[in-house]
């Protein structure tokens, strides 16, 4: 007898496997030597703080390539056959699914764009009976429950008209913005028109409610009581087999108290778990930020064909998605779309234990965030308190072992990494699938400000924030050194020279072949350059102060939710792929500064070696300050030839120049001394 087909295929990418370790290999080799010519280089002569700093530097960015070819060692692409899993089981048969939907601060998540997320999850492909929709509302404002209550009216009519016209677009604003001449059965245009004519009725009343906020009775977003309130659908006749059911909808915000810790997002999450433990108690669990609007219905079938596959799932803790973005513009001049994140990195992981946890678009099997709350001895009717009614849940889960805390862990601002690392460690695995059709959009950052921000936020838990010392001695040390003639590199006829120039080549081309591979232009491999540089500034430098000061219990962690709004300047400046320069003098002046320092070590230093014919022993710090300016030309425009609003201001230019000149001195006394 036949076995019966699979639900998904793995399929791992041979090319790319070669490639990878082929050049990891051979890079190897070469940052070995490097390492032996510095090291023997020592021993022949007492080595300055210049050059002391220097193979520092590369010794770090050594350490950090070596742990990152783990992502590239065994790339998967996956597969999945819903319409197999459909064959098998019916709509009865699919598991429940609780989706959570997290929100903070409805100044920058406006609750309108919010309630098109939680409209698009109500109104997935997916048996409405199977599906709870949980909303975590942690600033506590009286308008994001108004408009709960409006979005889950417009529902009634939104999910049956989805149903009805198998619709592919169900984030209502999305759908009503795009032109659609498709003819999907008589009536369709007409009842299109109605829902339409709802949703405008819908827009309107939240935003008059937006302008007079105060008369819904907001709460104190710091302080303030749990509110927990349930909307489903009530009048459902069973008997009637033609009525259209509504999934149950959820608001929850969480007490919130000066007095305790209330841990941030995953904080948050943990109460929606013990929420929907009481109510609906789902076997699987769908996250998403409230921004990222389930795009492809079918997501939900989709990650159950991994889930319900009896030869993976037994310890598949979650499939992750990857996060994609409706409003990148063709240049992504602050790298949105997380292109090696979720192209490179990702399908890497999965050829081993799989992909880490990434905050958002996971679906997450219950079982697995439980862990030791369930021992042996546990007394049935005490777990049922706790966990809910189901009674095969806590059957299951009273035959496991688990020895660390339940739900999301509060060790970090990156509660998704750490929880997902946690559960790799006990034993479980995960799955990255990337669909042809993407199965969640979300609105990536158009100003740079925010774009940098966010990264220190995302980093500052995180193993990244190491970049920041060696680029930050790259960006200055080689360049004043360059200034005062003191050669860091061999001379272009030294043949130790080619391997400091094969090591740099061969990165870039190692970088462009993946953008390439993943469909990408070139210019997209200028851009994550010159992005990676402003984050290993900014954004990795920030994450390390604020990980070493809360360390040191200076400072406490703070989350700032990534602001969603933008102006219509902000967008044009972005579509038009020019920087937004708007940015906090904290953000702004050390990008202004560096660039400044290149500039003045590059002209004076390049002059000095025509001068003294030492170009052929300073050429490797030449090519570096030209190549550090090159990358960052949009900067050099932004201080000097741009005239519009997003250009460098002047006083940022000039505090940079102040520093850039200080520096210079300081420097010059130490390297002379």
């Amino acid at each position: 007898m036949e076995a019966p087909p699979p639900y998904s295929l793995c399929n791992p990418n041979k090319k790319s496997t070669i490639i990878n370790r082929s050049y990891a290999l051979l890079h190897s080799v070469a940052i070995s030597s490097l390492i032996f010519y510095r090291l023997s280089s020592f021993f022949h002569s007492t080595p300055s703080l210049p050059l002391l700093l220097a193979f520092t530097s590369e010794l770090i960015l050594s350490v950090l390539w070596l742990l990152s070819q783990a992502f590239l060692w065994r790339p998967f692409t996956r597969q999945t056959f819903p319409e197999r899993l459909l064959q098998d089981k019916n709509d009865g048969e699919l598991p429940a699914i609780d989706v959570f939907i997290c929100t903070a601060d409805p100044e920058k998540e406006p609750p309108l764009e919010v309630m098109n997320t939680v409209l698009s999850a109500m109104a997935m492909d997916y048996p409405a009976e199977k599906l709870s929709v949980y909303v975590s509302d942690d600033g506590g404002c009286g308008l994001t429950l108004y408009a709960m209550k409006e979005a889950w009216e417009f529902g009634r009519y939104w999910v049956p008209f989805c149903t009805r016209f198998g619709i592919k677009t169900r984030c209502p604003k999305l759908y009503f913005s795009r032109f659609d001449d498709e003819f999907l059965g008589q009536g369709y245009e007409a009842e299109k028109e109605k829902i339409k004519l709802k949703y405008k009725l819908m827009e309107k009343k939240v935003q008059k409610a937006e302008t007079n906020g105060k008369m819904l009775g907001e709460f104190n977003t710091k302080n303030h009581p749990a509110h927990v309130e349930v909307m489903q659908d009530e009048s459902h006749n069973a008997n009637d087999t033609n009525q259209v059911k509504m999934p149950r909808l959820v608001y929850v915000s969480r007490e919130k108290n000066p007095s305790y810790h209330h841990h941030f997002k995953a904080g948050a999450l943990n109460v929606l778990l013990r929420v929907s433990n009481m109510i609906s108690n789902s076997p699987y669990i769908l996250v998403l930020d409230c921004d990222m609007r389930c795009n492809d219905p079918t997501s939900a079938k989709q990650a159950m064909c991994f889930h319900l596959d009896p030869k993976i799932n037994s310890n598949l803790a979650f499939v992750q998605f990857p996060q994609k973005f409706h409003n990148l513009s063709k240049m992504d001049i602050y790298d949105g779309q997380l292109r090696s994140t979720f192209l490179v990195k990702w399908p890497g992981m999965d050829g081993l234990q799989g992909p880490m946890l990434s905050g958002s678009g996971f679906y997450m099997k219950r079982k697995a965030l439980y862990r030791d709350i369930v021992q042996e001895d546990t007394d049935f009717t005490q777990l049922k308190q706790y966990l809910g009614p189901s009674n095969e849940l806590v059957k299951s889960l009273k035959s496991a072992k688990y020895n660390t805390d339940v739900g999301f862990l509060y060790m970090s601002l990156l509660e998704d990494y750490f929880t997902g690392f946690n559960l790799h460690c006990e034993g479980w695995k995960s799955i990255f699938y990337n669909p042809p059709s993407p199965a969640f959009l979300g609105t990536a950052t158009t100003k740079l400000n925010d774009t940098l921000l966010q990264g220190s936020r995302w980093n500052c838990g995180a193993l990244q924030p190491f970049y920041f010392f060696p680029i930050w001695c790259l960006a200055t040390i080689p360049q004043l050194c360059l200034l005062h003639g003191i050669p860091l590199y061999p001379k272009v006829s030294n043949p130790w020279f080619m391997v400091f120039s094969y090591i740099f080549i061969m990165s870039q081309l190692k970088h462009l072949e993946e953008v390439l591979l993943t469909g990408d232009p070139i210019r997209t491999w200028w851009n994550e350059q010159r992005i990676w540089m402003m984050k290993a500034i900014i954004s990795y430098t920030i994450g390390m102060l604020n990980a070493v000061l809360k360390l040191l219990g200076l400072k406490e962690a703070n989350f700032v939710p990534t602001n969603k709004v933008a102006d219509d300047e902000q967008i044009t400046f972005y579509q038009k792929g020019l920087f937004n320069f708007q940015a906090s003098t904290v953000v702004l002046t050390p990008l202004i500064t560096l660039v400044t320092l290149n500039m003045i070590c590059f002209a004076a230093g390049a002059t000095r070696t025509v001068v003294d014919g030492s170009f052929n022993a300073m050429f490797g710090q030449i090519f570096l300050s030209f190549y550090v300016l090159m990358v960052q030309y949009p900067l050099i425009d932004g201080m000097i030839f741009r005239r519009d609003k997003g250009r460098v201001p002047t006083s940022v230019t000039l505090l940079s120049l102040a520093i850039s000149a200080s520096f210079l001195c300081f420097g010059s006394l130490i390297i002379k001394s």
